[in-house]
């Protein structure tokens, strides 16, 4: 398990990371989104043990990172701006890789190189940027770590091979019980690939939950009546937001939704419609609901 507690980081008086405190346990797809600047790529460098935090703490099962080659040989970080040796190619990385990671498996990078269709005899240079980015994701996965960071994991790809790197991520968690950190602008990306999911917003965690539990606890109703009525009708219902034009109400609730739906239903509306709400939704009335604007953020 990876345990941060209360990690705060500064550049140059910026405050890049703010008392940020979250655990992750082994074996899940965790999903970082947020807002430009949130945090998220300095959060994963000191998870590497690259940047040391200015306050606070990194364990991995009871370890500390920083300066420890033992934590660090078990992880495997894929950066937003990638970096190869020059006039590499991917075999020349893969060799480069195999001398520094016990574990990594030549017969599983030239399968990797194969499924994305790539000449691992090429130079890197040739690539274009879609194709450096399968190219670093096959060869992070060839190390076969325990612990996999992507850094903005999708940027550049086509919607076929978003998708093959969304089930060679989920399959290699599955399989070898590794924990995989995923960063995103874009939750439709992470939806149906993560366990858990945590909003970063100046430089700490606003939300964190399992996404199930994300997509069930918050819905939306449409409800119409005969009568005409306000806000007041409904009571304590725990509404997030409400709008009514004429005898149709609309809002977003949060708690259980058959529970809900019965109480609403004894109301003998006219209209009931109960709708689940995309992750994208959630999360922004989740932080509207902290106070945040939604203005802020960059999905």
């Amino acid at each position: 398990m990876i345990q941060a507690e209360k990690l705060t980081k500064t550049f140059d008086k910026k405050v890049a990371l703010n008392n940020l405190t979250c655990r992750i346990p082994d074996g899940c797809v965790y999903g970082l989104v947020g807002s430009n600047g949130a945090g998220k790529s300095t959060f994963l460098r000191l998870l590497c043990g690259i940047y040391k935090a200015d306050a606070g703490k990194i364990l991995y099962d009871g370890m500390p990172v920083y300066e420890n080659p033992v934590v660090k040989e078990t992880i495997m970080f894929v950066p937003d701006e990638l970096y190869f040796l020059p006039q590499a190619s991917m075999n020349r990385m893969a060799k480069m890789y195999r001398a520094i990671y016990k574990n990594f498996s030549m017969e599983k990078f030239r399968k990797l190189a194969e499924a994305f269709g790539l000449d691992p005899k090429a130079n890197i240079n040739t690539f274009s940027k879609g194709m450096k980015r399968q190219a670093a994701t096959a060869l992070a996965l060839a190390v076969q770590p325990k612990y996999l960071f992507f850094d903005e994991t999708f940027d550049g790809l086509d919607p076929v091979k978003r998708n093959l790197v969304k089930t060679l991520i989920y399959n290699d968690v599955a399989e070898r019980n590794s924990t995989a950190i995923i960063t995103s602008h874009s939750l439709r990306e992470l939806e149906d690939t993560c366990d858990q999911l945590a909003l970063l917003h100046h430089g700490g965690i606003v939300f964190e939950s399992d996404i199930q539990e994300l997509k069930t606890s918050l819905f939306k109703v449409q409800i119409a009546f005969r009568e005409p009525y306000s806000r007041d009708l409904f009571g304590d219902l725990p509404m997030l937001t409400y709008t009514q034009k004429g005898s149709v109400a609309n809002f977003i609730l949060r708690g259980d939704k058959e529970e809900t739906e019965a109480r609403l239903s004894a109301m003998d509306p006219l209209v009931l419609d109960i709708l689940p709400l995309s992750l994208e939704e959630v999360f922004i009335h989740e932080m509207e609901a902290l106070g945040y604007s939604n203005k802020d953020i960059i999905w």
